[in-house]
């Protein structure tokens, strides 16, 4: 999927080269990523289909549904941590031959954030402050129930064999039509960190129709590391219009007894737009850090650079 993927941006940027745009040539330029698109998607559907005829005889076309589908390709570098390329694949599937609440669900991405069930919002941001190595993707796949609108329940593997377990409650309310609250809470159980878990708290208003402030926190916890830990950010985002999304964000983290109140934090500032129609969606980051030590004298500064390209299917 990544290999077609990258000959789909290849065409769009050769494309580009030439002094055209995908809409000046949609015939020429438009199939190449939508024949991606159909690829990958079809792949996925091929996957689903084959798992669903494990639990029954109904055929997929019944009411099998691919969802939340995302492949994205990301380079994030910080100064004096080298260079991250992390690659991303999620996907959510429905298969008739599952009860109307059960699903699979499998991906490529951050383990960390997965097993935390920390907002997506927050996985860029953890990336500026402190950029994933290798160990820190995984693939993983697995089943999960929803006990509830608001509750649901998922056991699965990463990895190949390595188990996993989560429960997760997400709550949303909305007190004025420009007010948004919204609260969750996943415990889960691995092998690495046996039980632990993790809180999550938003607030969200909008001034404007084109204007939105929003402030995330998250807290997580371990049996086997019992210092908790907190990452926060206060952002400002300005819609452009046609899907062009500008942001400033003041992003923090926190562990509990590090020596010093604050681990990192740090100003970012990330611009998002379509690359081709709303087939491919491109983001540009630049940040500024400031990571902390007990050592007042070791204590530097570091920018951070980000770049990406995300496609839906």
């Amino acid at each position: 999927m990544a290999v077609i993927f990258l000959v789909a941006i290849s065409s769009a940027l050769a494309q580009e080269a030439r002094g055209t745009t995908p809409v000046d040539h949609w015939g020429e330029g438009g199939p190449s990523v939508e024949a991606a698109r159909v690829v990958v998607r079809s792949a996925a559907e091929w996957l689903a289909s084959g798992v669903d005829s494990w639990f029954g005889n109904k055929s997929f076309s019944e009411g099998g549904k691919v969802s939340d589908g995302q492949i994205g390709l990301n380079l994030y570098s910080r100064q004096g941590q080298g260079m991250d390329t992390p690659v991303r694949f999620n996907a959510r599937f429905r298969l008739p031959n599952l009860e109307t609440r059960t699903y699979l669900f499998t991906g490529h991405d951050n383990w960390n954030g997965l097993i935390t069930d920390k907002p997506a919002a927050f996985a860029t941001k953890q990336q500026m402050l402190q950029p994933d190595n290798a160990a820190d993707q995984a693939f993983f796949a697995g089943i999960g129930r929803f006990a509830g609108e608001s509750t649901d329940m998922r056991i699965g593997f990463k990895g190949g064999l390595t188990p996993f377990a989560q429960v997760r409650y997400r709550r949303q309310w909305l007190p004025t039509t420009d007010d948004q609250f919204e609260f969750g809470e996943a415990f889960f159980l691995t092998r690495a960190d046996h039980l632990g878990s993790s809180t999550t708290m938003s607030y969200q208003h909008q001034f404007s129709p084109t204007l939105v402030a929003r402030w995330l926190n998250a807290v997580t916890v371990t049996q086997v590391d019992p210092n908790v830990e907190w990452s926060g950010s206060l952002g400002a985002y300005w819609s452009m219009g046609q899907q062009r999304l500008l942001s400033l964000e003041i992003l923090a983290s926190s562990k509990q007894n590090t020596g010093v109140a604050l681990t990192d934090h740090g100003v970012q500032v990330r611009w998002e737009q379509p690359v081709d129609h709303d087939r491919l969606t491109g983001e540009f980051i630049v940040g500024h850090f400031w990571p902390q030590s007990v050592d007042a004298n070791a204590r530097s500064t570091a920018w951070a650079f980000g770049a990406g390209l995300k496609m839906s299917f």
